[in-house]
């Protein structure tokens, strides 16, 4: 048999191509699943158990006689596949596998893993029949960009005229200002034709969708507390820019994806103006306010008032706010999503994330709503609404404990005050797999897996190094999930928290680009655009200790194996009688007895392709 606290070859499932027939799951109809067995674990039986009406069913699993004895995937030949088709009788459909050895041994197979326990349902495999999103996003390389601090067009004046909000300041001399009261006030003059000017670089490391930051006036530098949905900016060239910058993203083969508030708004936008005026006022019923006229914000900020979801006129206005700009944008990144619609009592979330979905595939059914999430999203999720969240939980925080430089001092852990804390892989991985497993797969593989964004400390001050920034790279290029990245991490860029982390782009600053970073991420990046493997296979730990994460992405036809190291390590022995074919940064290897023995090394990550 096997330890199931010992990570290796075990019992495998998940929710890619080669374990999980690629239907979309409809009511009253079956999706056909497959559990890969290696042969010795000699494992006798495998049931497969789900939840139908919050009851309990079990249905025997058959050996798939066509698969078993194949070296799917280009090893384990001698594996043992079983089959069975999963009714689905609820939206929402869990599911696990019994698995039971020749001394009456059990286990549980969940998305958590093998375990030799009884555990929630919370980590069951899931089925949805929702609509999953539009099928581009499962391939998309995101790129994260900051209006006023990307590009300033060419033969654009320097900053004159500002509004009073706005105090100008030189792209390549003057430092940001991190925190205090001059912070959002800060104006680079970025544009959206700079960013059109720079395309050809975001092509070099294969982006296929760029985020945008929001665009609508505001009295900021980041733009979220808007006065208006109504216009974009005339500071960053009006709505004829952003008409320009879409044809020329979408010209390539792009995409382009806007940032809305649907919690909040500014103090001095329309809306709120009129019903801070005029308590008689239809708008009023949009906020929330109290008997003195005070009222709820975000976080009790009051330049951010809260809408009131409750209202219908909120619902009407911010439904046309969100079809209006889809004219440009292929979809929504949906700011502050955790608290829309939350407040108190009223907790109308999943709800509101439904309705707005249902208002973009009005007008673009083939757009992504993807929500900001800094916590647990999992609840928010597999609901009809948020097709995935921008991963900070279960990628980002993992990887920065793991990865932190022993020098790093930061104030926060991203939401979490107090510095970065340091942790192994072990660790490490039981997190990532921890969050992973209480999403669907296509939630999970839709989701934002950022190594830093513009609200938190960049991956560079946070790593200390070159080295384990590119491992962080590396990992960010081969785990599932969407890999986003913050515009100037690809040069190495520091900073200490979200406002540090919005330096204007060095384009003539030479002396603040890595260019040894932005040639690794080339590189990795093309790796997950020309790898099928990378992009929708499946994922199997095989190895995690205090510096050494190491993984498998499965296809039918090849495997990919990972290798992520922190520090230097000694030679790790793996279960693969197949031989490696160094695809990054790696020597061939031959197998002997059974196994492969990666060698010893230093911080860094290598890849292989696995068998002949």
């Amino acid at each position: 048999m096997f330890d199931p606290d010992v990570l290796g070859l075990h019992p495998h499932h998940d929710g890619s191509a080669l374990y999980t027939e690629q239907i979309r799951p409809v009511l009253g109809g079956a999706v056909r699943v497959w559990v890969r067995v290696p042969a010795r674990t000699a494992i006798k039986e495998v049931l497969l158990r789900t939840t139908p009406d919050g009851d309990v069913l079990y249905r025997r699993a058959a050996i798939d006689e066509e698969r078993t004895g194949r070296a799917l995937g280009g090893y384990g030949a001698g594996d043992v596949w079983w089959y069975a088709d999963v009714p689905i009788r609820n939206p929402v459909t869990g599911y696990r596998f019994v698995l039971r050895g020749p001394a009456d041994e059990s286990y549980w197979l969940t998305a958590a893993g093998v375990v030799g326990h009884d555990v929630r349902d919370t980590t069951d495999f899931r089925l949805v029949t929702h609509d999953p999103g539009p099928d581009w996003a499962r391939d998309a390389i995101v790129y994260e960009i900051f209006p006023d601090r990307f590009a300033r067009s060419a033969g654009s004046p320097e900053p004159s005229g500002l509004p009073d909000w706005a105090v100008a300041a030189d792209w390549d001399e003057d430092t940001v200002i991190h925190a205090g009261p001059l912070t959002p006030r800060q104006f680079y003059g970025g544009d959206l034709d700079g960013i059109i000017e720079h395309l050809d670089h975001l092509q070099s490391l294969a982006v296929t969708a760029i985020y945008l930051r929001p665009v609508f006036p505001a009295e900021s530098n980041h733009r979220y507390n808007a006065t208006t949905f109504d216009l974009v900016d005339p500071l960053l060239g009006g709505e004829a820019a952003l008409k320009r910058l879409a044809a020329a993203v979408h010209a390539r083969g792009m995409r382009l994806i806007g940032d809305i508030t649907t919690n909040h708004c500014g103090d001095a936008h329309e809306w709120f103006r009129t019903a801070h005026a005029d308590p008689g006022a239809p708008e009023r019923e949009m906020f929330y306010f109290d008997a003195d006229g005070g009222y709820e914000a975000w976080y009790g900020v009051p330049s951010l008032p809260k809408f009131n979801w409750e209202s219908p006129l909120v619902h009407e206005r911010m439904a046309a706010v969100v079809r209006r700009w889809l004219e440009y944008y292929d979809g929504w990144r949906v700011d502050v999503a955790n608290m829309t619609g939350r407040n108190r009592e009223v907790d109308r979330t999943l709800e509101i994330a439904a309705e707005l979905r249902r208002e973009v595939e009005r007008v673009r059914p083939d757009a992504v709503l993807i929500a900001e999430h800094n916590y647990d999203a999992a609840p928010d999720l597999d609901a009809g609404g948020w097709q995935g969240t921008m991963n900070y939980a279960g990628f980002t925080r993992p990887l920065w404990a793991w990865l932190r430089g022993p020098d790093v001092r930061l104030p926060y852990f991203i939401d979490v005050p107090g510095n970065v804390p340091s942790r192994d892989g072990r660790n490490t991985l039981a997190a990532m797999r921890a969050f992973a497993a209480g999403m669907s797969w296509t939630s999970l593989t839709r989701s934002w897996q950022l190594l830093d964004s513009y609200d938190c400390a960049r991956v560079r001050t946070v790593t200390g190094s070159r080295e384990r920034h590119l491992v962080a790279a590396g990992l960010q290029a081969t785990l599932p999930g969407t890999p986003t990245v913050c515009g100037g991490s690809e040069y190495g860029l520091t900073g200490v928290n979200g406002e540090d982390a919005r330096t204007p782009m060095p384009w003539r600053r030479p002396g603040d680009r890595d260019e040894a970073t932005f040639l690794a991420y080339q590189r990795l990046l093309g790796l997950r655009a020309a790898e099928p493997a990378l992009r929708r296979g499946g994922l199997r730990w095989l190895h995690a200790d205090a510096d050494t994460l190491i993984f498998l992405r499965e296809t039918a036809s090849e495997s990919l194996l990972v290798a992520a190291a922190r520090a230097e390590h000694g030679p790790v022995a793996l279960p693969l009688d197949a031989p490696l074919t160094g695809v990054y940064d790696a020597a061939d290897l031959t197998p002997s007895n059974g196994q492969v023995v990666l060698p010893a090394g230093a911080a860094a990550l290598r890849i292989w392709r696995v068998g002949r």
